[in-house]
């Protein structure tokens, strides 16, 4: 059996604290595992721990206790080089959530050739990947323009392009949608998509949109620094009570669906779906009572 690209084993991680705050643990014995070319959203509210996941996942934080593993190599080992944690970063990257603080030049392209620039890659190679990048997210027409002349979703693609010319194995998003508008979000959410179904790269996605969370192969709750729920998104997002119970909002069909079960004593199946094939399933179900 293949070896997870990604396994965090009874990990646990603390944020230096005053003492009468207690020993609150922001992720608390945390096992997870993610293999390579999936799509995984880790979902959570403010403090559940899951940015301090993504953090501890590309070694921007070190766990207190527990073990994670890239390719099978332990990144928490206490004799692990500095050499071996770049090794780690070239491997996974991270997009955060406002990009203009990942925006380091006054040129798109070159601000795309930023990251391959600083891991060594031959100048004729380099600009291959800036071309390629920028074509994935859909910006080549951009490459001579100035970033901060760029929408919030643009400047996101941008961002997102420079890590894909790093060439990382998985790329984690760190609430990238939440300071877009809609029409952001969409393009963001279209380039993540893209990147996994089309490139192959493992992605994770941290978000608060469960619009967003849908796509995924597989999605993870937090709560409390620890997994509260697993599974794909029909096993997720078909418990509504359990998901408002943390928190967490429930996609709009399935507490449409689940409302008019309860209240108009209907009888759909609670599933993920898309607002389209919602409306023709309460109207087969009208149908049926007439």
């Amino acid at each position: 059996m293949k070896e997870p690209l990604i396994r965090l084993e009874n990990v646990s991680f603390k944020y230096p604290t005053y003492e009468n705050e207690g020993d609150m643990f922001a992720v608390n014995d945390v096992s997870l595992e993610i293999n390579e070319g999936e799509f995984v959203a880790i979902l959570g509210h403010n403090g559940s721990g899951k940015s301090t996941t993504a953090k501890l996942i590309n070694m921007v934080l070190t766990p207190n206790r527990g073990r994670i593993l890239i390719e099978g190599k332990d990144i928490t080992d206490e004799n692990i080089t500095d050499n071996d944690i770049f090794e780690v970063r070239k491997k996974i990257g991270m997009v955060f959530q406002n990009p203009d603080n990942q925006i380091v030049a006054t040129i798109v392209e070159e601000d795309v050739a930023f990251g391959p620039e600083n891991l060594g890659v031959e100048p004729t190679k380099i600009r291959k990947r800036v071309d390629e990048a920028l074509e994935i997210v859909g910006m080549t027409e951009y490459a001579r323009h100035a970033p901060h002349k760029l929408s919030g979703g643009q400047k996101q693609r941008v961002a997102i392009a420079g890590i894909i010319a790093m060439k990382p194995k998985c790329i984690i998003f760190d609430e990238s949608t939440a300071m877009l508008d809609p029409i952001g979000r969409k393009e963001v959410m279209s380039t993540i998509l893209r990147l996994n179904k089309e490139e192959g790269i493992t992605i994770i996605l941290i978000t608060h949109y469960m619009n967003e969370a849908i796509q995924a192969d597989r999605v993870v709750v937090m709560k409390n620094g620890e997994i509260f729920k697993e599974g794909t998104p029909n096993d997720v997002f078909t418990q509504p009570e359990a998901l408002i119970s943390v928190g967490l909002e429930v996609p709009q069909s399935i507490e449409l669906i689940d409302r008019l079960n309860k209240e108009m004593d209907f009888n759909i199946p609670l599933m993920v779906c898309d607002m389209d094939t919602c409306t023709e399933m309460i109207k087969k179900e009208i149908e049926k009572r007439k």
